[in-house]
């Protein structure tokens, strides 16, 4: 007798190796948390415990050189995990279709969710106080398990570093748990279509 492992979530830790580029990140993303007047009204009318240019600003790879240089180091990592998940692209990349900025304030969070209308997901830490929480990623499995037993890793907690580079697939529910850091964490979102 044997068993298999069927249909396995995968998941991308990777890094950007650039603390030049991470600096010049981090300088861009407090320029817009102060400037993109849209962004902030959009984040206290929706309760987001900090500033997030989600609503606001679409166009950051072409706005500013920083991004542009980020968007080129994605598209590498995006590429690498596209192949470890065996898609199908028929000679396509996968391409960049949302890009922004999370500048989440001490006790901010940001509940259970995925991201429809794309294939691959990702953020990119920029500035990571210690208790700045990490990333809970939920068993897709879970709504279906009904009678099942408890099972260990039914949530994975990803621990960020300044510069990690996490991918999943856009279906794949995943959180930000609450910052208990006493400053800001600093991250940059993003999803791939095809």
């Amino acid at each position: 007798m044997s068993t298999r492992a069927l249909f396995p979530t995968r998941f991308y830790e990777g890094a950007l190796d650039d603390a030049v580029l991470v600096a010049e990140l981090q300088g861009s993303i407090a320029a817009l948390a102060s400037d993109d007047i849209a962004g902030r009204r959009w984040s206290k009318a929706h309760a987001y415990r900090g500033y997030t240019s989600y609503a606001s600003l679409n166009d950051l790879p072409q706005r500013d050189p920083a991004f542009a240089d980020l968007k080129r180091a994605l598209d590498r990592h995006v590429a690498r995990f596209a192949a470890e998940c065996g898609f199908e692209l028929g000679g396509k990349r996968l391409k960049l279709d949302s890009l922004w900025v999370n500048v989440l304030k001490p006790g901010g969070t940001h509940s259970g969710h995925i991201h429809p209308h794309s294939v691959v997901s990702g953020t990119v830490y920029v500035a990571v106080p210690p208790g700045s929480g990490a990333l809970k990623l939920e068993d897709p499995r879970l709504p279906m398990l009904m009678a099942a037993p408890p099972r260990p890793g039914t949530f994975v907690y990803a621990e960020p570093r300044i510069g990690s580079v996490f991918l999943w697939e856009s279906w794949l529910r995943h959180e930000v748990m609450p910052n208990a850091a006493k400053s800001e964490r600093v991250s940059v979102s993003f999803n791939y279509r095809w």
